[in-house]
């Protein structure tokens, strides 16, 4: 396993469309394996493949507690089917925008379709930090940020910050 480099705000990369997983083979159960080492190496709760540079339809995800045994779950070309009504706020954060946490509200269910590792249809239904770590690494996907929920002008903030911070770099 292979810990990845992570892409960083604002890398343009971040905000490219994922395009489809057509096949689960030997390179995507890799990609896995490595995107998996480099969430935990992070450490993070979720990483899309976007976040390693790969515009692949691919996200991982462990909310084990600390002290708790590891439980991986990889969402191949996941799609959000259903969502609820009801919403709940979380603090997020993000592995690409590091050490910037902000409430997001999010539906507080919803229900996914995805590939799993084996090649095998499946459909999750979520609530609670699973739902949002699904929506969040989706977004992803998707182009989308967690810093687009919030006002744009602490967006701005944001942006200005990792730019500056990249500029000195």
């Amino acid at each position: 396993m292979t810990i990845k480099p992570l892409i960083i705000l604002p890398d343009p990369v971040l905000r490219q469309v994922s395009s489809p997983i057509a096949q689960v083979d030997d390179a995507v159960r890799k990609l896995s394996d490595d995107m998996l080492e480099t969430m935990y190496d992070a450490p993070g709760i979720g990483l899309a493949a976007i976040q390693v540079g790969i515009p692949k339809q691919m996200l991982v995800i462990d909310l084990h507690k600390e002290g708790e045994e590891k439980q991986p779950q990889i969402f191949i070309n996941p799609e959000i089917l259903r969502s609820s009504d009801e919403r709940s706020a979380y603090e997020e954060g993000c592995l690409s925008i590091p050490d910037y946490y902000a409430e997001v509200e999010r539906p507080a269910k919803v229900t996914v379709k995805y590939v799993d590792i084996a090649g095998k249809e499946q459909i999750v239904e979520a609530e609670g930090l699973l739902a949002t770590c699904l929506q969040h690494e989706i977004d992803h996907l998707n182009g989308v940020l967690f810093i687009d929920y919030i006002s744009r002008l602490k967006r701005e903030m944001v942006i200005k910050k990792f730019t500056k911070a990249k500029m000195r770099a």
